[in-house]
């Protein structure tokens, strides 16, 4: 079941808004999210939260700047996604910069699972020799590769995002946002914010030690489009502080000032990066490099953003095209499979959705989760084999279900049914053997019945309510899509009442419509749908900028749309 709700806002905090300058609309959106104060809007770089407030930062930035003194060498253990191959590339640069001797490894997913494993320390000294393990968007689990690393006579400086287990792993330093005492403000920094903030803190204990000064010292700021492309792409909470982040690095981009590797992957997706939004980032370049760590090898996504040479980084960007398509067909075959074995599925009947086929690619299991979660409303795990005997799962969460918690619960109450897990609260991961599939199932679900309410699962479409007739128009989309929208800030999805003056349907897949508002028309789509709407219809739609013969058209994207 879904439905149409407008989110409720204070007047008078848009009127506040409104009278510190803030467009009356732009006033009245920013109220509905919870915003307050026009001051929380800059994206100037001065008004970011300092590093000193993320706690072992400054121990991680003296213990870096010894290590480069004394010539140590270092290697980047990166995690297999966007955030993580942005993180290893912001800290491949960085460091660099500030005069380190760094390489860098990821391990294939499939042969080496997530984290830093004993084996992945194995892996990094026989071919990088490390004197220092630097892990990125991973290692806050890693009590086991870290005791093996230290064994070695190698330490570890754990820079991660993701919320830590019981214990921590004894490493030389850990940084991440959400260890136990931890004060900073923001806990929603991604893996690739982390290290961009150690790599702030680094500067600054190298300027103190009379390295450089303000004016010699290197330039961070020409990292914020990976920052800006790992942030969207992970999909973390668009808050203040990250919101400044991602601002920074769309306005470099808008500029021409990116990597060659970012603007590669523009060029390959067919997006226009003078135009550069966070949809662009999220849903554009994002899978590009997340289909090399799903089908293939991501140190092809790090070269990506790591090579300086633009030949290089277009034909990199290209085979990422490639290998993104791959994906897509790979993802469709899936889903086709998913659809049938939930043929009798009563969404009614269940809170949760468990899934497994012999089939199935384990890289690509995630996405399935989340088409699935999007179709029924349901956390949903999909399973596809993991080798000796076990299943790997890939989880995908609804609004006030904690999958992490969940997994964590049922560990504790059935301790033989997980081997591994870890994630968030809106996606994890985790391990079972192949034979406990069944019992997971039922336990998962167990966790569902107690935790989830009928009323949440229930989706509930929020909008903006009705928009006046008179920002309809090219320029006030220009100024929304202007906007750094996102997890956690949705993008404005308004609400009106139309008459439907035509329908037919596109491609076979999409309706199409002209719908008609106060003597206005205005063409419509809606992506998926293929049902007819009744004479009048209550539509939830996002306002676009189609530009077709030079000529640039308001048109309506629908979200939702039932009978007035």
């Amino acid at each position: 079941m879904t439905r149409i709700a407008a989110r409720n806002y204070s007047f008078r905090h848009a009127e506040m808004l409104h009278q510190q300058g803030v467009h009356p609309v732009l006033a009245r959106l920013y109220a509905a999210r919870g915003l307050l104060d026009a001051r929380e809007l800059s994206s100037e770089l001065a008004s970011l939260i300092t590093p000193s407030g993320l706690l072992h930062i400054d121990a991680a930035a003296s213990y870096l700047a010894d290590a480069i003194g004394a010539g140590k060498k270092m290697v980047v253990v990166a995690d297999y996604d966007c955030d993580g191959a942005t993180a290893c590339a912001v800290a491949l640069r960085g460091l660099r910069s500030l005069g380190a001797r760094i390489d860098y490894i990821v391990p294939n997913r499939f042969e080496y699972g997530y984290g830093l494993t004993p084996e992945i320390v194995e892996l990094a000294i026989r071919e990088k020799s490390p004197d220092v393990i630097i892990t990125v968007d991973n290692g806050i689990a890693s009590i086991d590769g870290v005791e093996e690393a230290k064994r070695r006579g190698i330490d570890v400086v754990v820079t991660d995002h993701h919320l830590p287990g019981d214990r921590l792993p004894d490493a030389r330093v850990i940084v991440n946002p959400n260890q136990p005492s931890c004060g900073f403000p923001s806990k929603n920094l991604a893996g690739v914010g982390v290290m961009f903030y150690v790599l702030l803190a680094l500067r600054a204990e190298m300027r103190r030690r009379g390295l450089f000064d303000a004016q010699s010292q290197p330039k961070l700021d020409s990292l914020l489009d990976l920052v800006a492309l790992g942030t969207v792409a992970d999909v973390v909470k668009l808050d203040a502080n990250n919101r400044i982040l991602v601002a920074q690095g769309l306005k470099r981009m808008r500029a021409g000032r990116m990597q060659p590797g970012i603007a590669a992957l523009f060029r390959a997706a067919s997006r226009e990066a003078r135009r550069a939004t966070p949809f662009d980032l999220g849903f554009a370049l994002g899978p590009r490099l997340n289909a090399a760590g799903r089908l293939a090898d991501m140190s092809l996504g790090i070269e990506c953003l790591t090579t300086d040479d633009e030949g290089r980084a277009w034909a990199i960007a290209q085979q990422l095209d490639s290998i993104n398509r791959e994906r897509r067909d790979i993802e469709a075959g899936m889903q086709d499979t998913a659809l049938s074995l939930l043929d009798t599925f009563e969404p009614a009947n269940s809170t949760t959705i468990s899934v497994f086929d012999e089939s199935w690619h384990q890289g690509v299991i995630g996405i399935v989760a989340s088409r699935l979660k999007d179709k029924f409303y349901r956390p949903t795990i999909t399973f596809a084999p993991g080798g000796e005997g076990v299943i790997k799962g890939s989880g995908r969460s609804i609004a006030g279900f904690h999958l992490r918690d969940a997994l964590d619960l049922v560990s504790k109450q059935a301790p033989s049914l997980i081997q591994k897990f870890g994630g968030h609260a809106m996606a994890a991961g985790l391990t079972i053997p192949a034979e406990s599939f069944d019992a997971f199932s039922r336990a998962f679900e167990a966790v569902g019945r107690d935790w989830l309410t009928e009323h949440q699962l229930e989706r509930i479409i929020e909008t903006d309510g009705p928009l006046e007739e008179a920002y309809f128009t090219p320029q006030f989309i220009e100024l929304i899509d202007d906007q750094v929208w996102g997890q956690g800030f949705a993008p404005p999805v308004f609400c009106d009442e139309f008459r439907i003056i035509s329908q037919r349907i596109l491609k076979e897949k999409h309706l199409k419509l002209t719908l008609e508002k106060g003597g206005q028309r205005y063409d419509a789509i809606w992506f998926g749908r293929t049902d007819d709407l009744p004479e009048r219809a209550i539509v939830a739609y996002r306002l676009d900028a189609n530009e077709f013969n030079g000529i640039t058209r308001v048109q309506l994207l629908v979200e939702h749309a039932q009978a007035a």
